[in-house]
């Protein structure tokens, strides 16, 4: 027999746990469905966060599992694989393992993937000396010497952000072309005093495991100590294309298009975290599953109160 919740959570990070709190505190029923996929797993610590700020990301994940457990909601280690909206307006979730679930209203919080670029040594050290975001780690890393790799013309933008954090900073050209960058972006490079370094990017030159310089194909090497990259985010939107809700093209991505709490074009269907945009930081992540799984309770609870009063209103 399908199991019956008033809401279901996909999606076991920062948003869905958040989520999770909320309607927990709320006395929902709740299943969190959970696939142990965070996108912060390769860093250390999570920064930014007030009162947070240098925990381990698994740390902060199992003690928000800690706590919803406490207001009874249930979490499963699992994948949602397929999921359908009944006549009624409800929801049929399928889980890798076999299990059916039936969920009166949805919040999707399945984030992203970074996909990196295919340089040698790059995915190897993701997340220790190669990263992605100075609001991230630049405090950490600050007055090192900085390389950009350059995944498109964008990534002046990244040049420029991280030469806030230290002034020896190098963007690799790699596969983008001087020819490329436009005028102002070679007059603010010069302002920030960004060295740009063209040519393609062979891979790291790593010493006793630590970063320390970045390897042409013409055989020079550059000294580095931190490799700034821009990972390609690839949202995983399988279920909102399955749900039939609208998606918006993005240069970061396609993400579904969602309102101010979050509601996706599908009703009864919410979105939180980096399933909505690939910039959401922990603390977003947080405070928008905070915000969906409100919207959510108030919603449920109008529900029932007009159905109640539909079947007691006299009728003439």
């Amino acid at each position: 027999m399908t199991e019956r919740y008033e809401a279901v959570v996909v999606g076991g990070g920062a948003a869905g746990l958040s989520a999770a709190l909320v309607l927990g505190r709320a006395r929902r029923r709740t299943l969190v469905v959970d696939a142990g996929e965070p996108r912060n797993a390769p860093a250390a610590h999570l920064q930014g966060y007030l009162t947070r700020d240098g925990m381990p990301p698994a740390e902060f994940l199992a003690a928000g599992r800690e706590e919803i457990a406490l207001y009874g909601v249930e979490l499963v280690r699992d994948r949602a694989v397929d999921v359908s909206r009944q006549d009624n307006g409800e929801f049929l979730v399928t889980l890798a393992a076999g299990r059916t679930v039936h969920a009166r209203r949805l919040i999707l919080a399945t984030g992203l993937a970074d996909e990196l670029p295919t340089v040698p040594g790059v995915a190897e050290r993701f997340g220790r000396d190669v990263l992605h975001c100075p609001y991230c780690h630049g405090w950490e890393v600050r007055d090192k010497s900085f390389g950009v790799l350059a995944a498109s013309p964008m990534s002046v933008h990244q040049a420029l952000m991280v030469s806030q954090w230290s002034k020896d900073v190098t963007l690799f050209l790699h596969t983008v072309t001087e020819a490329e960058l436009t005028a102002d972006d070679t007059r603010r490079l010069a302002a920030a005093g960004v060295v740009v370094v063209p040519g393609e990017v062979a891979g790291l030159v790593v010493e006793g495991d630590r970063l320390t310089g970045v390897r042409l194909t013409d055989g020079t090497a550059h000294d580095s100590s931190t490799l700034f990259v821009a990972p390609r985010a690839v949202p995983r939107n399988d279920l909102f294309e399955r749900l039939g809700a609208e998606l918006r093209e993005t240069p970061f991505g396609t993400y579904p298009v969602v309102d101010e709490t979050g509601l996706t074009t599908v009703p009864g269907v919410w979105a939180a975290g980096n399933a909505v945009g690939f910039a959401e930081q922990v603390v977003n992540a947080a405070g928008a599953g905070y915000r969906a799984a409100a919207t959510l309770n108030g919603e449920l609870l109008f529900a029932d109160l007009d159905a109640a009063q539909d079947r007691s209103w006299p009728r003439s």
